[in-house]
């Protein structure tokens, strides 16, 4: 039977919004159920998150598939989302029972590191609103506009040393959560996009390559590719 966070007593719920339709993967179904050597994406990413949590966990998934994603996740609360990420969330929230930490983490990221998931929990716990990892940019970034004839022409080259690539899962207390989806409209990329927007600060930990989100069919293949390494690695060992 599913614990709910209600019955949990958990401190730590995770909320996994995972409604969207990944479209630009390609795939025939929704992004968080497309095959990931031989597990679902949305099964791998929630075996990854580490039970030293002790974290109650709520996915949100289309309407029409919420009963099957209850059969792939047994033990985990599974809940309908909106037509937005924001709408998610907040289904997500409402799904949270009474824990006092919420992280929201991307389905889409089903390799995060059991470290980044510590890190922005203690972060939180150690007083800090919103956190989230994020790690340096590498490539050289320049900002652009268009030119007379539409074509178009680099303003200026950012300074990388004072960017970062943010990641999930993001952290929360609750109540910041809950002030950041305040405002029904709000729509954001990320949660911490609305907290900002309310004032709230936002702090980074380190994340991780591994951590890297699928969005495209190239996306896909390397972190199949990383399963399958890793698959390999372990039976070589066994």
């Amino acid at each position: 039977m599913t614990t709910s966070p209600e019955d949990s007593g958990a401190e730590v719920c995770v909320i996994i919004p995972a409604a969207g339709s990944g479209t630009r993967l390609g795939e025939p179904v929704p992004k968080a159920f497309v095959d990931l050597g031989g597990a679902t994406i949305i099964e791998r990413c929630v075996d990854n998150i580490p039970d030293s949590l002790g974290a109650s966990i709520v996915v949100v998934v289309p309407a029409d598939l919420v009963e099957r994603a209850r059969e792939l996740l047994p033990g985990v609360v599974v809940v309908s989302g909106g037509a937005h990420r924001s709408d998610s969330v907040r289904a997500g929230i409402a799904a949270a029972g009474t824990a006092r930490i919420l992280l929201v983490h991307d389905a889409a990221r089903p390799l995060t590191p059991a470290h980044v998931f510590t890190s922005v929990v203690e972060a939180v716990a150690a007083g800090h609103p919103a956190v989230v990892p994020g790690v340096p940019v590498v490539d050289t970034l320049k900002q652009v506009t268009s030119d007379a004839s539409g074509l178009e022409l680099v303003a200026r080259t950012v300074d990388r040393e004072e960017l970062r690539a943010v990641q999930t899962p993001q952290g929360f207390t609750r109540d910041a959560l809950l002030r950041a989806h305040t405002d029904d409209s709000g729509l954001a990329t990320d949660d911490a996009g609305l907290a900002e927007r309310c004032g709230i600060p936002v702090h980074i930990v380190p994340g991780d390559p591994l951590a890297m989100k699928i969005t495209t069919p190239w996306d896909l293949r390397i972190i199949r590719d990383v399963v399958g390494e890793t698959a390999a690695d372990a039976e070589a060992r066994s």
